[in-house]
């Protein structure tokens, strides 16, 4: 299958879990799907909490949601920190309306909850935010990765395989 027209923004900001952001950079470029780095600032390194670096190609400002087949979010303290930015909601949201894949994993699912686009769907994350995601209406499962129309949502690193093939699967229709 030819993904080479397919087009993702991953979020970055400062204490992501790094092979949560690594793993599917690398699977979705393995795909030749482009993938920008999409940060508060353009051009600005933000660091994992394992130390890993990435540098971000764009500011949320800078980006329009029309142009992506997608977004992911990884986790760590990041999703914390994403959450808070307008911006970054306007985009879950805007993404969500047009039906376009949204893949979270670990506590990424914060900023599903505070994009306020989970009530009535199917999630999971870390154990840690399950009552987040439950007080935001969601319908929380304890699976390796959830599949909801758009949502493709996932628990650790230990499921980023079974997660990146759920990503890949649905960005190939």
């Amino acid at each position: 299958m030819d993904l080479s027209n397919k087009k993702v923004m991953i979020f970055a900001a400062n204490q992501f879990e790094d092979i949560e952001l690594y793993y599917p950079l690398l699977r979705l470029k393995e795909e030749n799907i482009k993938v920008d780095i999409i940060g508060n600032k353009a051009d600005q390194k933000y660091t994992g909490k394992h130390g890993m670096p990435i540098k971000s190609d764009y500011s949320f400002k800078d980006v329009n949601p029309q142009d992506y087949d997608g977004v992911l979010i990884p986790g760590g303290w990041a999703p914390d920190r994403l959450r808070r930015f307008p911006e970054v909601k306007n985009i879950i949201k805007e993404m969500n309306q047009s039906n376009k894949l949204i893949g979270t994993i670990c506590h990424a699912g914060w900023v599903l909850a505070s994009s306020d686009i989970i009530n009535g769907s199917k999630v999971t994350s870390v154990s840690a935010i399950k009552d987040d995601l439950k007080h935001a209406g969601a319908k929380w499962e304890d699976k390796e990765v959830v599949i909801d129309k758009n949502l493709v949502t996932s628990r650790t690193p230990k499921d980023l395989p079974a997660y990146m093939k759920a990503i890949i699967n649905k960005l190939s229709k």
